[in-house]
């Protein structure tokens, strides 16, 4: 089944503002995650790459007591998570489940108050993939769905918004997100059903 490719923003806002967390979460492609000032524009300081073929370089500037390293490092302009999910058959169930946990993560998290941790204050969150169109969507639907639940009571309430947030077509939906990746959802639903979830700090919600 050939899928026609439809015009869609670069970034999409899906949920204006994610409890308990008081930030609005985005879903983007690569050519969205790589706009810098678009980023900015919208406040976006996470970004949660999800996508194992796609790398982004971040750093506007070297450390430059390491001009000499053979692959560039440094302080990025946004906090950046990668996770490499396949898009398709390929990854456990249980990336899926370590996804999910990175992007709580990211805003759960606390960095120390010291020179080498930069962006302490948490903005507002990315989630990408290549096309912004499978990976991401499946990813925020399980993050939404347990974060929100009183709103997302389902899986597929929250798929169901993603989706339409997103701007998928009727004609896309049985790849965005691919079958394989909704069981993959499920099963990390399930689990987290059971596993549960790091309470937000104060200093993560204030």
């Amino acid at each position: 089944m050939k899928t026609p490719i439809y015009d869609r923003p670069s970034i999409s806002l899906i949920e204006p503002e994610v409890s308990p967390f008081g930030v609005a979460l985005f879903i983007g492609g690569r050519e969205g995650a790589a706009d810098l000032p678009l980023l900015a524009d919208n406040g976006i300081t996470i970004v949660v790459n999800c996508a194992v073929n796609l790398d982004l370089n971040y750093f506007p500037t070297t450390d430059p007591s390491k001009a000499d390293a053979p692959v560039p490092f440094g302080h990025g302009a946004v906090r950046y998570y990668k996770v490499g999910l396949v898009d398709g058959a390929g990854s456990p169930a249980s990336m899926m489940l370590a996804s999910y946990y990175i992007l709580r993560g990211a805003l759960v998290q606390e960095l120390p108050d010291r020179p080498g941790y930069l962006h302490r204050e948490r903005g507002n969150v990315l989630v990408n993939c290549r096309g912004g169109r499978s990976r991401s969507v499946a990813l925020v639907s399980l993050f939404l769905h347990h974060s929100m639940p009183d709103t997302y009571p389902t899986l597929g309430a929250a798929l169901d918004h993603v989706r339409e947030r997103r701007e998928l077509r009727p004609d896309e939906w049985h790849e965005t997100p691919k079958q394989v990746l909704v069981d993959a959802t499920q099963q990390a639903s399930d689990w987290i059903n059971i596993i549960g979830n790091d309470a937000p700090s104060s200093k993560a919600t204030g």
